[in-house]
């Protein structure tokens, strides 16, 4: 991982520069790097051990810019478990981040609002997760000069961060929802007896990404924070079948929103 790691580094260095913060764009949220200043985009293809996306919304390019004084490098889309990758690459992106000098994550995504207050469009701060993957990216001998061998999950997202991003929000008119994320498998969304369950153990949105990210962000030593776009309501809560283009839609919709909310956040912090 140390040796992958710094091949990547070494490769994209001089056309990034070091990073103050790391962003992840999930699903139809991408196009917010293209609005950096001084924007410098990378292909993943580009970048050696870099594992690419095949899901229609993810550009695919390790973008670097400026925005509010702050280095800012971003993903375009991400790897997932169900296309068959393992977790070290679900989360190769993160940690190539933060040796380029990020101390901060700010992870995206798309998900299904289970919360009977969500609607689709909300956009929501993730206050803690549940990682019902199966699995995780510590799984295996532990490299002490990436992170410790026991992480402390205790506060996964930064509590100071939401209220900075609720903040935020509330200047530009509308309420942050708050809320736990449930990271799943995937590719399959999840049945309506599944979302009955996930209610049960607290979640309040459902995605198929995210919670290894963060676990890998964690284990680096970053701060993180989470926002969810609500693309839809979850099955048996929804009105019809569940698509993928609905979700790339909805983000489209909320693209403004989210941009101002993110630009807001690096301003604030």
């Amino acid at each position: 991982m140390i040796t992958a790691l710094e091949e990547a580094k070494q490769a994209v260095i001089d056309r990034v520069g070091e990073a103050d913060v790391a962003l992840v764009l999930g699903s139809g949220l991408g196009a917010y790097a293209d609005g950096l200043e001084n924007a410098t985009a990378i292909p993943y293809a580009q970048i050696p051990h870099m594992p690419s996306s095949g899901v229609s919304g993810h550009a695919g390019n390790l973008v670097a810019g400026t925005r509010a004084g702050k280095h800012v490098v971003a993903m375009q889309g991400r790897a997932h478990l169900y296309e068959g990758r393992s977790p070290g690459d679900v989360v190769f992106g993160v940690r190539l981040m933060a040796s380029l000098g990020a101390k901060t994550l700010i992870v995206t995504n798309a998900a299904g609002g289970i919360a009977s207050e969500l609607e689709a469009g909300d956009l929501m701060a993730i206050t803690d997760q549940l990682n019902l993957t199966g699995t995780s990216c510590l799984v295996g001998p532990n490299d002490d000069s990436l992170g410790p061998r026991f992480v402390d999950m205790t506060q996964a997202f930064d509590s100071s961060l939401v209220e900075v991003a609720a903040e935020v929000a509330s200047g530009l008119g509308f309420e942050l929802r708050r809320g736990v994320y449930a990271g799943l498998l995937g590719p399959t969304y999840e049945t309506p007896a599944e979302v009955r369950m996930l209610r049960a153990l607290g979640a309040d949105a459902v995605g198929m990404s995210t919670v290894l990210e963060v676990i890998a962000a964690r284990h680096m030593g970053l701060r993180v924070l989470g926002l969810s776009c609500i693309s839809n309501l979850a099955a048996g809560i929804a009105d019809g079948p569940l698509s993928h283009d609905d979700v790339k839609e909805t983000a489209n919709r909320v693209q403004s929103r989210f941009a101002s909310l993110l630009a807001g956040i690096l301003e604030a912090m």
